[in-house]
């Protein structure tokens, strides 16, 4: 009994430190073995090399998996952004035309243009309250209050533009009222001109707008 049982622990220690076998398995001799306890240690000799091959592939199946999320996570922040560039354009095109329609309204009532953005809160030429907008809206683009301002003579304001000069990723497609503004390179080129001013902008809004020219009241 004595000698069975040495007999298994030489066998035991020889299938331990043996190196893993080839990928071809041969089936093993039964004689190798001494009887169910053999079989299981051949088992346990044969796990570990399996468990190294599993965990191989695994690794690389993880390291696939964290570049197709990283991939996909740079996809995602792309799309992100400029889908909140186009809403920050759709903004400042509202923001263009209401600075544009009070423009061309605080010119109506008071026959000359104002000669900063907030006579158009509070006409200066009223004697009571009159309002054309709100507030002064701040720039979409840049997030700043501060706008461009079209100011021909120096003192009349007659439309405003953005002071980014980054790229707009409209160049198409806009409504009549705004079809100036078609394939600019920078959104400071996007002016918004009062109603019934013509004339070119398209250097952020520098040049002299013709023929309408202001009445100004003295």
């Amino acid at each position: 009994m004595h000698a069975h049982i040495l007999r298994a622990g030489q066998v035991d220690a020889q299938l331990r430190d043996a190196p893993c076998p080839a990928p071809e398995r041969r089936t093993p001799d039964p004689s190798q073995f001494y009887r169910l306890g053999s079989r299981q240690r051949g088992r346990r000799r044969a796990a570990p090399c399996g468990r190294g091959r599993i965990a191989g592939f695994t690794y690389i199946g993880v390291l696939m998996l964290v570049a197709a999320m990283g991939l996909s996570m740079t996809v995602v922040a792309e799309v992100w952004q400029t889908a909140q560039m186009r809403d920050k354009e759709e903004e400042l095109l509202f923001v263009g035309n209401e600075f544009r329609r009070a423009i061309g309204d605080y010119f109506t009532n008071a026959q000359t243009y104002p000669k900063s953005l907030e006579d158009l809160l509070k006409d200066p030429t009223f004697p009571g309250v009159r309002r054309y907008l709100r507030k002064i809206y701040r720039d979409p683009i840049t997030g700043s209050a501060q706008w461009g301002l079209v100011k021909p003579d120096g003192n009349f304001i007659i439309g405003v533009y953005s002071l980014s000069d980054k790229e707009p990723f409209k160049q198409g497609g806009f409504r009549p009222a705004d079809q100036a503004l078609e394939a600019k390179k920078k959104y400071s080129e996007w002016v918004f001109l009062a109603k019934g001013v013509s004339g070119s902008a398209s250097d952020s809004g520098q040049q002299a707008p013709a023929p309408s020219a202001p009445r100004v009241r003295r």
